[in-house]
């Protein structure tokens, strides 16, 4: 078993059914994934790409994803200190790596920039490690 934290475009590509995960994958998210997604499929309705009933059905199926969503003061602690050391501006970022460093293998984002900036921090991966098994 391979215990993966996914960031939020990943989240919601696998709420989508665009991505498919390995029945021995663990997935986790720090809580704010939630807030971040909600967010994403709101703006995405705004602006017309969906519409508003498939945003809320996407975040009814974002959901009943079996993510385990943590955000505990030990992972809030931790993102502090993550974000602190090279002087990031907020600990969006680093609840990720935080968490990843707690309680994963690895972190999945589909956002090369990111992978980049904690690639020196934590495992990344790519989303096609969620195939794998």
């Amino acid at each position: 078993m391979t215990r993966f934290v996914v960031d939020c475009e990943t989240l919601l590509r696998i709420a989508s059914e665009e991505i498919e995960v390995a029945a021995g994958h663990k997935l986790v998210a720090p809580t704010l994934v939630r807030s971040q997604a909600l967010s994403a499929l709101y703006e995405a309705a705004r602006r017309g790409e969906i519409s508003a009933a498939e945003g809320l059905e996407r975040v009814t199926r974002n959901n009943s994803l079996k993510v385990r969503f943590l955000g505990d003061k030990v992972l809030q602690r931790q993102a502090w200190k993550v974000a602190d050391e090279p002087g990031w501006d907020t600990t969006y970022d680093a609840e990720y790596v935080a968490l990843t460093k707690l309680q994963a293998d690895a972190f999945v984002t589909s956002e090369p920039d990111l992978a980049r900036a904690v690639s020196g921090l934590v495992e990344t991966a790519t989303v096609d490690a969620l195939h794998r098994r």
